[in-house]
Order: C-alpha cells, then sequence, then structure tokens
C-alpha cells in the first residue's frame, strides 16, 4: 500500500471510491472535479489517496487556513479496511500540515458514522462536546446527495 498526495488526475477514481462509502454526502459543486481542483490548487501537497496495485483505496480532502487544519471526505473502500490504510493517511496529512506550521487540526464526523467515529477514537483524537457547529449554505445549489 502507497500513501501519496492527491492530484487532480485521481478525481474519477475517489469518486468512484465515495460512491462505494454508505453514508457518505457529497455536494453537487463543492466535490465537483472543478470544486475538487479549486480546493487542491488552494491546498498542495495535503490531500492524501492510498493506493493498492495502482487503484485508489482511500482518500482524504486536508486543508488549513493558515491557523487551524481541517479533515474532509476521510474514506477507505470498506474491502480495504482494518489494515491501518486509514492511519497512514491520516498521518501523512498530519505531517502535510506540520511542515505548513499549523498547530491543530479538526474534522466532522457525522453521529450516525459508527465506524468513523470508532476510528477517530481508536487513533487519539477527541470528541469535542462543549461546542455547537453551524452552517449557512451560500449556493442553494449546493446540493447534498447521501449514498445509500
Amino acid at each position: 500500500m502507497i500513501v501519496r498526495t492527491m492530484n487532480i488526475e485521481d478525481y474519477e477514481q475517489v469518486k468512484v471510491l465515495w460512491h462505494k462509502i454508505k453514508g457518505f454526502a457529497i455536494r453537487s459543486v463543492d466535490d465537483s472535479y472543478e470544486g475538487i481542483d479549486r480546493f487542491l490548487k488552494r491546498n498542495p501537497g495535503c490531500s492524501v489517496v492510498a493506493l493498492e496495485d495502482e487503484h485508489i483505496v482511500g482518500a482524504i480532502l486536508c486543508g488549513h487556513d493558515g491557523r487551524r487544519g481541517c479533515l474532509y471526505h476521510v474514506c477507505v473502500d470498506p474491502e480495504y479496511r482494518l489494515r491501518g490504510i486509514g492511519k497512514s493517511m491520516v498521518v501523512h496529512c498530519m505531517q502535510a500540515l506540520q511542515s505548513e506550521g499549523i498547530n491543530k487540526v479538526s474534522l466532522i464526523a457525522f453521529t450516525k458514522n459508527d465506524i468513523g467515529n470508532a476510528f477517530w477514537k481508536e487513533i487519539g483524537w477527541t470528541k469535542r462536546e462543549d461546542l455547537n457547529y453551524y452552517d449557512f449554505t451560500l449556493n442553494t445549489e449546493n446540493i447534498v446527495n447521501f449514498i445509500e
């Protein structure tokens, strides 16, 4: 298994992976080719893919605002889970963020995502109970589609 920096040429394989993940949410604008291209250009070297025999089996979108890092769309193909792929990708992202001078990283996990929430707890992340997460939609055409 190889973990390397994600590039826009990975988009089609990553999109196929996203569609394999039950309960995954994809936005029509933000997660389009153009949206991901914009994200990768704004955060060069931070996002990763995991490959097994040149096939993408994991991916993380990772970026920062100069102060705090954030992980998005962390996923591993269900057939490849429990092999350390997720943890290896997270470590790669954390190292990329550290090299950018970022000292803290956050992420959002759906409350119903039992597998993901167990993973974050297992690798030592802290669930915040002291804040509320707020969201405001600027583009109503940015539709969310949940994979069932």
